[in-house]
């Protein structure tokens, strides 16, 4: 199989056995979850959520849960469930995205859209949606209504996006919004519920939701650095893709004041493959990467600061680890 698809933050980390164990439990639990009476759909969502991906999301449920603690939680199904569930989320927002962008490579291969048409892959989000609100029916009102506001900001954060999609005219503090609801929502509320389900205090609960929202930030921000000078052999997508689709990433969004040609460039409806390499080379001239990879450093930091919170232990040391490196990867 494809490596890049395959790179997981946990090949990288020494994570405690029983993480490994629930990582695996969470794999297992996304393969069942995928079965469908119609096997198209099966097919569609194996063809993204098979392909591995990094399971940021899951890990971050699993090592948070464990860290608040101390070891294994009481509620141990229920914090599988949990990853399983936000995973389900993630896929679903991933399968709609690359319809409304017109994606045809994800996790270094063709996308689902690319492969089996737009109706099918919309109805695959919709059934991946579906099976995670299933396994939500489980867990108490508070966590249901946390998932529930979670995708409600996913959907708005797609709408203001696409309010600003070629438009030079949008700030850097649209760009947090947009972020705040497309991105660092899912991490918020995964960290937010782990902490939750390990019965922890209710500080230590929204100290792990600021956590999980400053990681979100920090992973979103280096995607976007990727799209400018990542290696496509490491990314498993072509570079410029926010350039071609319009979409306003944090480089693009702080080049757009320092180059006239990068807002020129950024409004086209089409621009050709040499607009996009003109327009990403033009965005590494303004320096606003070294301020990018600042400010993800400044959110891995406030997300540390959260992550102190937690009691000493290995799991919290596993935690650290993987905000750092989700804030400073190559792919």
């Amino acid at each position: 199989m494809d490596p890049v698809a395959h790179a997981s933050p946990a090949s990288e980390l020494q994570l405690p056995a029983p993480v490994l164990d629930d990582l695996a439990r969470v794999e297992t639990r996304l393969a069942a979850e995928l079965a469908s009476r119609e096997p198209r759909l099966t097919q569609i969502a194996a063809h993204l959520v098979g392909a591995g991906g990094k399971r940021v999301r899951p890990l971050v449920v699993l090592l948070t849960a464990y860290a608040a603690a101390r070891g294994v939680p009481s509620r141990r199904e229920d914090v599988v469930e949990a990853a399983v569930a936000l995973e389900l989320i993630h896929s679903a927002t991933l399968l709609h995205d690359d319809i409304i962008d017109g994606g045809e490579t994800r996790r270094g291969k063709p996308s689902a859209l690319a492969v089996y048409g737009l109706g099918d892959t919309l109805v695959a989000g919709d059934f991946l949606f579906c099976r995670a609100f299933a396994l939500c029916a489980r867990f108490e009102p508070t966590v249901i209504r946390w998932a529930a506001e979670a995708c409600v900001a996913l959907t708005e954060g797609e709408i203001l996006q696409a309010r600003f999609r070629r438009n030079p005219a949008v700030t850097p503090d649209d760009y947090v919004t947009i972020v705040d609801r497309k991105t660092a929502a899912l991490f918020a509320t995964g960290a937010r519920t782990a902490a939750h389900l390990a019965d922890a205090p209710a500080e230590l609960v929204e100290a792990m939701r600021a956590c999980g929202a400053h990681v979100g930030r920090a992973f979103q921000m280096q995607d976007d650095l990727l799209d400018v000078e990542g290696a496509t052999a490491r990314t498993g997508k072509p570079r410029g893709l926010d350039l071609r689709d319009g979409n306003p990433s944090l480089p693009i969004v702080l080049a757009l004041p320092k180059d006239r040609d990068v807002a020129r460039i950024f409004a086209l409806e089409q621009p050709s493959a040499a607009e996009i390499e003109t327009g990403l080379a033009r965005i590494r001239r303004t320096g606003v990467c070294a301020t990018i990879a600042d400010r993800a450093r400044v959110e891995l930091e406030a997300a540390r600061t959260e992550i102190l919170r937690l009691p000493s232990s290995d799991y919290r040391l596993a935690l650290e680890t993987l905000a750092h490196g989700l804030g400073e990867r190559s792919a």
